[in-house]
């Protein structure tokens, strides 16, 4: 008999998974695909050539998490890019960002918006560092049941207000702004040239079907800056190998704890008898009983699919149903005889640029526009779509001279205004985003060998990413934190006892960061150190 079945082999799954054999549980992970990873997988798409299907870049990957599960013994290795950020724009020029060189290109914009940078990046940096010290912590939770129940989600609370009591005033009003506002008011007020806005309002949209002007985006700009590369905060980098060289550690680091992982078996069903999950039915019929089950997907698939509605709370079961999904995110990757030579910065031999995350998206209003088309048409004629060449930091992804891009395309919408399928016009949207890239690169079109899309159709059938989205879940304010999936349910626990989730539809969210299980584990540990059955309702 298991202790443990986990259904989904994503990271979050691999990593929840570990963790428990740590604590000396017998565990099983379940996954649908051939190859474990979820959406952080790398396969080859075009003869030859190899990239990062869906997931495409580092950052989030918590540090704790890379330690304890010895990743870089088992085969992890990233690499910080040479340029974080490169915008070439419609006039010519362009602005690039990263260490040492930020200050200077901006200046070529704006003096007084290089002479504000310091300031910001001081107290978004002094944020982020609060977020960074509450992801790995489980939120303080809602619950009924009187004193004795409240207790130690009060002590959590204490600990949280006491991490906020660290900030000085004027630090607390920035960490409301950053939660509350828009990213496009909140960079307004620091700076007055759009390229800068578009650099860092860029992250306010990533993965968020939502204009840079909606209240709330600031904290998603927000949420894409507290990780770390190789000890260095905010930094990006790529995984040699791909993103799948992450999971695929993860998995021989839990496969060496003695975990057991079983591919090609989707769970059609988590068994519930007297009110207790204890096992999991996959789709050939195969039976995997244990005392626990955990789940690694959308919340929305979990109990929308897997779990009967009738051993739910009705309440709980109709807000799960709406639990709003969909980044708006169209996902391609290329296959290149060349790299891209741009108009603002010429030249096909490598370069830094070519290193770095490619932003086309000029200024915030770009971007507003882009998605007010989305919304009314299904897609922007004019996209935001940011280009990622792993092939200059990792030959090992293509053959030599030759390259892979991935094209990171947000605002279509999850879902066709007029109720067509995405399978009706993926290939012409895929025209367009290549179209738009090589408006800036004339040689783009012309390199491309070989392509692959994922549209957000795509995305939820491959991936079970609902809507196409990349967080299992938007990041509302109503969607994080304590409310991350439910008020009530902020402790990766269910309303089914046994049942627990370590998904990106928990606390921190989405983002290859590895937090999720992490955090899922050490509650589940708790509650069998307790001896305890996990609390129902």
């Amino acid at each position: 008999m298991r202790d443990v079945v986990i259904v989904g082999g994503g990271h979050n799954g691999l990593v929840c998974a570990a963790y428990l054999a740590m604590a000396g549980l017998k565990v099983t992970v379940l996954e649908q695909r051939p190859v474990v990873g979820g959406a952080a997988v790398t396969e080859e798409f075009h003869p030859g050539f190899r990239n990062s299907v869906a997931a495409y870049t580092v950052s989030l990957l918590n540090p704790k998490v890379i330690r304890d599960l010895h990743l870089p013994q088992h085969g992890l290795k990233v690499v910080e890019r040479e340029v974080a950020n490169f915008l070439p724009l419609d006039d010519g020029r362009y602005l690039k960002t990263g260490a040492g060189i930020t200050k200077r290109e901006v200046a070529k914009f704006s003096v007084r918006d290089a002479e504000r940078l310091d300031d910001y990046g001081a107290r978004t940096e002094a944020v982020a560092d609060v977020l960074r010290d509450l992801v790995l912590q489980t939120p303080p939770n809602v619950v009924s049941g009187g004193l004795f129940a409240a207790l130690p989600e009060l002590i959590k609370a204490g600990r949280v207000a006491q991490r906020l009591r660290g900030l000085d005033m004027d630090l607390q009003r920035e960490l409301l702004d950053l939660f509350a506002m828009s990213a496009g008011h909140y960079l307004d007020r620091w700076f007055e040239s759009a390229p800068i806005k578009a650099a860092y309002g860029f992250d306010s949209i990533v993965g968020n079907f939502a204009s840079p002007y909606t209240p709330g985006s600031a904290y998603v700009l927000l949420h894409h800056v507290f990780g770390e590369v190789n000890g260095k905060k905010g930094a990006w980098g790529h995984a040699i190998g791909g993103m799948g060289a992450i999971t695929q550690a993860m998995a021989k680091s839990a496969q060496s704890l003695g975990v057991e992982i079983h591919t090609n078996a989707p769970v059609k069903e988590v068994i519930v008898e007297k009110g207790r999950a204890v096992g999991a039915v996959t789709a050939d019929g195969r039976v995997f009983r244990a005392d626990l089950v955990v789940s690694n997907l959308n919340p929305r698939l979990l109990f929308g699919k897997l779990v009967d509605p009738a051993v739910q709370p009705t309440e709980f079961h109709q807000r799960i149903t709406n639990w709003r999904c969909g980044s708006g995110t169209f996902r391609m990757n290329v296959a290149l005889s060349e790299l891209p030579d741009f108009t603002a910065l010429p030249g096909k031999e490598r370069a830094p640029h070519h290193t770095a995350g490619i932003i086309i998206a000029p200024s915030l209003d770009y971007m507003d526009r882009a998605y007010m088309d989305a919304r009314r048409d299904g897609w922007s004629a004019n996209p935001i779509v940011e280009v990622l060449i792993p092939s200059t930091l990792d030959p090992t992804l293509a053959p030599p001279g030759q390259h892979v891009a991935s094209l990171f395309c947000q605002h279509v919408s999850p879902t066709l205004p007029d109720g067509s399928s995405w399978d009706d016009h993926r290939e012409k949207v895929a025209d367009l985003m290549i179209d738009t890239v090589t408006r800036h690169a004339p040689n783009f079109k012309g390199a491309v060998l070989g392509r692959q899309i994922n549209s957000p159709l795509d995305l939820e059938r491959t991936f079970g990413l609902v809507g196409g989205d990349i967080f299992h879940g938007a990041l509302d304010l109503n969607q994080i934190f304590s409310a991350r999936p439910m008020l009530g349910h902020a402790d990766y626990r269910t309303p089914v006892a046994g049942l627990y989730m370590c998904g990106a539809g928990t606390h921190p969210g989405g983002g290859v960061t590895g937090a999720p299980g992490h955090n899922a584990a050490r509650e589940i540990i708790a509650d069998l150190k307790r001896r305890r059955r996990p609390r129902a309702g």
